[in-house]
């Protein structure tokens, strides 16, 4: 188990962290980075707010990379047709990241590059 795990697992986690994982999740669908940034820097005291936070800009900074990496690919025109895969994959990893949030669980989106730890 990663140490997010770990401090999640022990935290009895209250009603109003639930929702501000939420609305951190639901932020980075229309926002992107922008909430999960607000949310690591203002609430450092919540392990399961930061948590989260955490996790949803580790997912924008890949999300984001992948993007370049499409911009990049739509010269060869095989990044036009990855466009909406990836930004599918956003919509899906941001929406189960609200649900596993809503439920009081941790989230670990895969394929994300984990730089902030």
């Amino acid at each position: 188990m990663s140490d997010f795990e770990n401090e999640v697992s022990r935290v009895v986690v209250d009603q109003d962290s639930k929702n501000l994982a939420l609305l951190t999740w639901i932020g980075t669908i229309f926002f992107g980075f922008i909430p999960g940034l607000v949310m690591y820097l203002v609430k450092k005291d919540d392990a399961f707010i930061c948590g989260h936070a955490k996790e949803a800009l580790n997912w924008c900074i890949t999300a984001a990379i992948g993007y370049f990496i499409c911009f990049i690919l739509t010269i060869i025109l095989i990044g036009a047709l990855l466009f909406p895969v990836l930004g599918l994959c956003h919509l899906i990893f941001c929406v189960l990241g609200a649900i596993k949030a809503s439920n009081g669980e941790y989230y670990l989106t895969p394929f994300a590059i984990r730089l902030i730890k």
